[in-house]
């Protein structure tokens, strides 16, 4: 029998945002792979655990000789799809032993937090990454969701937005602690986040002030 890896996504962190397949994959589960909160929120205890650190071969290495016992079921915070380990294992195992269950990112959820439709926002990551300028180039009535982390926070990611050609009056919303009891929106403009405190570690959304708009 082939074994397989079965990514799961688990959301942004509440459980009552995990899909019900997800949850009856990780609560079955033999060999359990995640992140130190995932195994903590989730991990009974029963199954062979490995913990994702900053040593991402030896994650992997645990994975493929595991694979010999039973599926492997790996779990990722947010979504697979968006910057996870899944970039990781499909460029190390075949995908036809691949199963993703998809979960909601953060980044869907703060969309969703302002009643915002996202379809046309482009999606971006400071966590740990990036972008590229063109990507952080103003144009009217854009939408920006971004990942934050640390060093790329409301205050740094503003100045970066400012000098991209953006405006002190658009719109910026910082996100932290999404679906938790302590969850934070704040709604400021990029020219006052500046100023502000920085705020990293969650997800910010900017939007175009249509009164810009020549």
């Amino acid at each position: 029998m082939t074994h397989r890896i079965i990514v799961v996504g688990i959301g942004p962190g509440d459980s009552s945002y995990l899909l019900p397949k997800a949850q009856n994959y990780i609560e079955n589960a033999r060999i359990l792979v995640g992140g130190h909160r995932a195994l903590a929120d989730y991990s009974d205890g029963r199954a062979k655990e490995c913990s994702i650190g900053a040593d991402i071969p030896a994650v992997l290495e645990f994975i493929r000789t595991s694979l010999s016992e039973d599926d492997v079921v790996v779990m990722v915070s947010g979504d697979p799809g968006y910057y996870s380990l899944l970039d990781a294992l499909r460029r190390t195992f075949p995908i036809d032993r691949i199963e993703v269950v998809p979960g909601i990112s953060s980044l869907q959820l703060a969309f969703a937090r302002l009643a915002l439709p996202w379809h046309g926002a482009r999606l971006l990551s400071f966590h740990g990454r990036k972008p590229l300028p063109a990507e952080l180039t103003y144009a009217p009535a854009a939408v920006l969701g971004m990942l934050t982390d640390g060093k790329n926070n409301s205050q740094t990611i503003a100045a970066r937005l400012l000098q991209h050609g953006w405006h002190g009056a658009d719109h910026m919303y910082i996100c932290t602690r999404l679906s938790y009891e302590d969850e934070r929106i704040v709604a400021t403009t990029l020219g006052a986040a500046v100023c502000e405190p920085a705020v990293g570690h969650g997800v910010i959304i900017v939007c175009a002030n249509e009164e810009n708009i020549e």
